[in-house]
């Protein structure tokens, strides 16, 4: 795509892929690249405008990551954020320092001077700051236009040079005029145009899938997730008729699944293979407790499954994978840290014997991928739908695996969910976990010794940080009566009050 970019300079900070993010938000296309990337590459990819990001090091260490010397001479636009910010001036002639006293959280901020930056917000202003060193000299034509109780020097700027930097996180949700700032940035300073769109991707993914495949043949593994639903609508919509979805049933997906995904793609122009194979997992899974565990076991065997259904579609050339931009920040790559693998990254399997790769949504976050899928017609219901983890309820329920546990744990969840919406309890995800905890109830004049059954329910704009979502007590109560009344083998609801962190936002 040729689109006007801004380009995020990575340092190692934990939002990286949230500044992507709300830049794209602006209809702005932004690309991650490592902090060292040189100076001729920079120039190279055509910026509009530059990102630092911001990380865990001091500037002043001798084993700090460094930018390419030549950055500040490209004459392109550039925010630093936090280390970014730090980076700027060091790099520029201006000292840093360890701060004897550190800042971390909201902060109050007062904007001293005039600044495109802070243009359309207040003179005082709540931002997020995350730094024990401070600026203490500017470099030469710097001056500062914002300060905290704390930090003397919390926003700088070189406006000749076009050169900005921040103390604060402007990309979180706890800076309230964060968005406004970097809207200023990218456009009162590099001139943006907001050529950048969903609509626009769709028209030139299609045309590019086209030019790609051919009449050749596609195969795709539909995992009943948003991001293999959406590729493969968009798929279907690029290359009718010649596309093959293998959905495999492990038996550990929530209640109606596969009939949703069959319901949701009878319409569309491929081919949809469902393979029960949920005898298979459960019989790999027995006596399994560790969640580590679970997850290779699973991870295996659905490749094994894959394996042997891909086999017997010979015509296949191309192999097609929902691959998206944070898989590839977190798996790491020459512009990212490896945070954690992912299965569909990596490169073409050479034992499967495809010829080609197709993966239409590698540069898009997950928030793109349900617009695009919208965009695509597919079901609210199905683009909407709570994130679910790669190794399904298998997670979900703590302790060994077993038929009988995952059918309680269906019933009871889906019965949450029903229960949640129906209340119109607005909270990012919501799903239920089947403990390992048994407990004596009493249920008519009977005694009972079942399961407890825990509720999580959260609210977050990143996924990096959550809340626990406040459910009313008489929703609560009618959830707990319902399921207590209508699931065999639970006799006992708590509900988890647990934000992130410390604690994640799944059990295991």
């Amino acid at each position: 795509m040729e689109h006007q970019k801004i380009l995020i300079l990575d340092f190692g900070g934990q939002y990286k892929d949230l500044i992507a993010r709300r830049v794209r938000e602006l209809n702005v296309y932004s690309e991650i690249a490592p902090g060292n990337l040189s100076a001729e590459k920079i120039r190279a990819k055509n910026p509009i405008g530059i990102i630092l990001t911001g990380g865990p090091h001091s500037v002043y260490e001798l084993d700090a990551p460094q930018p390419d010397p030549q950055l500040f001479k490209l004459g392109i636009p550039i925010l630093g954020i936090c280390y970014g910010a730090q980076l700027m001036c060091l790099s520029n002639g201006g000292e840093v320092v360890k701060s004897d006293r550190a800042e971390y959280g909201v902060h109050d901020l007062t904007v001293t001077a005039d600044s495109v930056l802070f243009s359309g917000t207040p003179p005082q202003q709540r931002v997020l700051m995350s730094h024990a060193d401070q600026i203490t000299r500017l470099p030469k034509s710097f001056q500062t236009t914002a300060s905290t109780a704390i930090c003397q020097n919390a926003c700088i700027e070189n406006p000749e040079a076009a050169l900005y930097g921040v103390q604060f996180h402007p990309e979180t949700d706890l800076t309230e005029h964060g968005t406004t700032i970097l809207r200023n940035f990218i456009f009162s300073v590099c001139h943006a145009k907001g050529d950048y769109s969903i609509s626009n991707f769709l028209r030139e993914q299609i045309q590019a899938i086209r030019d790609q495949v051919g009449d050749g043949k596609v195969i795709l593994g539909l995992s009943g997730g948003v991001d293999s639903a959406v590729l493969a609508a968009l798929l279907a919509e690029a290359i009718p008729n010649q596309v093959r979805c293998i959905f495999v049933d492990h038996g550990l997906m929530r209640k109606n699944e596969r009939q949703e995904i069959e319901q949701a793609f009878s319409t569309k122009s491929l081919t949809l293979d469902c393979v029960d194979a949920s005898d298979r997992f459960l019989e790999k899974l027995a006596g399994v407790t560790d969640p580590e565990q679970k997850r290779k076991i699973i991870g295996a065997e659905f490749i094994s499954v894959f394996r042997e259904q891909a086999a017997r579609f010979g015509d296949a050339q191309f192999l097609a994978q929902g691959t998206i931009y944070p898989d590839i920040i977190e798996s790491g790559t020459k512009s990212a840290v490896k945070i954690k693998s992912h299965h569909n990254v990596g490169g073409l399997p050479k034992d499967l014997g495809f010829i080609g790769l197709v993966e239409p949504l590698r540069s898009l976050f997950k928030d793109e991928v349900r617009a695009l899928g919208i965009e695509l017609g597919l079901p609210e219901a199905l683009v909407r739908r709570q994130p679910f983890p790669g190794p399904g309820l298998a997670v979900r329920v703590i302790g060994e695996i077993t038929r009988e546990k995952l059918d309680i744990l269906r019933e009871a969840d889906a019965i949450f969910r029903y229960e949640l919406e129906a209340a119109n309890i607005k909270s990012s995800q919501y799903f239920a976990v089947l403990t390992n905890l048994r407990s004596v109830g009493v249920m008519g004049d009977g005694r009972t010794y079942d399961y407890t059954l825990a509720l999580r329910a959260v609210n977050t704009g990143d996924f990096m940080t959550a809340t626990y979502t406040p459910i009313p007590h008489e929703t609560l109560r009618n959830i707990s009566q319902r399921i207590t009344g209508e699931v065999k083998g639970i006799n006992r609801v708590v509900y988890d009050i647990t934000d992130k962190p410390p604690a994640t936002i799944e059990w295991e």
